[in-house]
């Protein structure tokens, strides 16, 4: 395995942590700014936002930069937000580090996944972005206690100066581990030739398949707090603990849906979206039972995050010599299901449907999903049947 890879995972993990530890911290970062709850939860709905926007247009404003000089420039962008993060002295600084933050972390995965890709033989490009993707789901695991344990100990600001501690880390490792090309290209894209990519309908079929496959775990997991209290019967200190587990299953999932991936991609992508609807639908049925519902998270943990390096892998193989705008917008359609899951899932619990509701919705929502999913599997089978194993990514890490 590339040494490389490792690093970028560290950045990765670090990324996520910002991404995640926030939901641990609320209620003190509230008080210490004497904010009500809404105006703290934007500094969640806020991130969320900054990444789709800084997916697009910082990756829109770099692609004629070499790859690895950008990476580097994300990382000190990153250190930088989690910074103001920890020193802010009011909420509206603490809401502008968050943002700078987050404006990093789409662009970061995007171009990260073409790296990654780079530096493996065509074969085992799932897996290599299924490494760079660890640490993001190792952050998902670690971050609630981590977060919990560092800000009750040492107050909250500590969370923040220790992640920045890692982004310097993984500052330095993307810096000495990520070489600065490899030999599959020597080419330079420029924003013309990244936005031929959004010619092709199987690009576009897989952001959607994005959006609705993510849309649908999410929108469920959103809410997932209140069916664990409300409908399994635990208390609510258990609830990050259950998150950890959910959290185990989403590092497993990506892990073996990457060598799924590597071996049969679309297959491999309905077989999981059908899986996880599946999942849904057993999880809103046997919500009542506190075993069946331990289950039911890890499996909705792995189905879902198993799909995230075919979908990165899918995205960049159809947009063949120019993949790295059309990454960093699967990573904007990532956030975008996200945040449209959270909203349906919202609507079905508003309206006296219950606590279980986000849970068939998001089962529909992943269903939808798996339908767009088996119409661009098809559809690739029709016009290129040779092409049915996943092919070479011409990319640059220079």
């Amino acid at each position: 395995m590339p040494i490389g890879l490792i690093a970028l995972a560290l950045g990765g993990f670090g990324i996520g942590l910002t991404e995640f530890v926030i939901a641990g911290l609320l209620p003190e970062v509230a008080a210490d700014f004497a904010v009500n709850e809404a105006a703290a939860g934007w500094l969640i709905s806020g991130y969320a936002l900054s990444v789709a926007v800084g997916a697009i247009l910082l990756t829109a404003a770099v692609t004629r930069l070499p790859r690895k000089h950008v990476l580097v420039g994300l990382m000190v962008l990153f250190i930088a937000g989690n910074l103001v993060s920890a020193l802010a002295p009011t909420y509206s600084l603490m809401l502008t580090g968050r943002i700078i933050a987050a404006l990093c972390h789409g662009a970061f995965f995007g171009i990260g996944s073409v790296v990654a890709a780079s530096l493996v033989e065509p074969s085992k490009k799932s897996g290599a972005i299924a490494i760079m993707f660890t640490g993001l789901t190792l952050a998902n695991v670690l971050g609630v206690p981590f977060g919990t344990f560092i800000g009750q100990s040492f107050g909250w600001r500590a969370t923040f100066w220790a992640i920045t501690v890692i982004g310097v880390i993984a500052l330095v490792g993307i810096m000495a581990l990520v070489p600065r090309a490899t030999e599959e290209t020597a080419h330079v894209s420029n924003l013309r030739g990244e936005l031929r990519a959004f010619r092709s309908g199987q690009v576009w079929l897989s952001l959607v398949v994005t959006v609705l496959g993510f849309g649908g775990m999410f929108g469920a997991f959103t809410y997932i707090a209140f069916t664990l209290t409300e409908v399994s019967g635990f208390s609510s200190a258990a609830v990050p603990w259950l998150l950890v587990v959910f959290g185990a299953g989403l590092f497993a999932g990506n892990i073996l849906g990457g060598k799924a991936a590597d071996r049969r991609l679309d297959p491999t992508l309905v077989v999981l979206l059908i899986g996880l609807t599946v999942v849904m639908v057993f999880f809103a049925l046997t919500a009542a039972n506190p075993v069946a519902t331990v289950i039911a998270l890890v499996l909705m943990g792995g189905f879902g995050f198993g799909t995230v390096p075919g979908l990165q892998t899918r995205i960049m193989l159809f947009a063949d010599t120019a993949p790295t705008l059309a990454s960093s917008a699967n990573i904007a359609a990532f956030n975008v299901g996200n945040a449209l899951g959270a909203w349906i899932g919202g609507i079905t619990i508003s309206v006296g449907l219950g606590y279980t509701s986000p849970l068939w919705a998001g089962a529909a929502i992943t269903a939808a999903a798996a339908v767009v999913m088996i119409i661009a599997a098809t559809r690739r089978s029709a016009l290129a049947p040779a092409s049915a194993a996943p092919v070479a990514v011409t990319t640059t890490v220079s």
